[in-house]
């Protein structure tokens, strides 16, 4: 079983509901507990689909492979990621610790999954894919990219999580 964790910590000169959001651009529908000063977020193979297919249509395979092995540690993928790419929907590995922070993120559970998320490639193309199974049972594939990030599916589920992370915050504020 794959878990995957998120945690980004919230600087001041920052909002929770925008940092949440961040995080769900690339880890759509994680669960997601919103603080003042940080966010986590919680979830399994399902809630990776989107780095997946990000991942080939930003054509960086190799950087992430080479990111995500340098980063493992028997079944654990440890690595971060741009805070403020990830705001637009884009794949950013930075060297280190990023100014107003990081997401950090870890994956344990399978050790093929550096083969799957970043696979060996060969003129910039996989020279394979495997398939891990998701909770549903389906298989995991590219299919995972619906929409383009800011953009609305055709069931509005972007907006709506969009929203709810938005109302959540402000729950959160007006409890303070």
């Amino acid at each position: 079983m794959i878990e995957v964790q998120v945690h980004v910590l919230v600087k001041p000169t920052e909002r929770a509901d925008r940092v949440a959001l961040a995080v769900d651009r690339i880890f759509p529908n994680l669960i997601l507990d919103i603080r003042d000063d940080r966010v986590q977020g919680y979830g399994g193979l399902d809630n990776l689909l989107r780095l997946h297919g990000l991942l080939r249509e930003q054509r960086i395979l190799d950087t992430a492979r080479s990111v995500m092995l340098a980063g493992t540690l028997g079944e654990m993928v440890q690595f971060r990621l741009s805070k403020m790419g990830a705001l637009m929907g884009r794949i950013g590995f930075p060297p280190e610790e990023e100014p107003l922070g990081s997401i950090h993120v870890q994956i344990s559970g399978d050790r093929r999954l550096v083969d799957w998320l970043a696979p060996r490639t060969e003129d910039g193309r996989p020279v394979f894919e495997i398939e891990l199974a998701t909770s549903s049972g389906d298989a995991a594939r590219d299919e995972a990219i619906e929409s383009e990030p800011g953009e609305t599916s055709d069931d509005g589920a972007f907006d709506d999580r969009s929203e709810r992370i938005a109302e959540k915050n402000i729950d959160i504020q007006e409890a303070d």
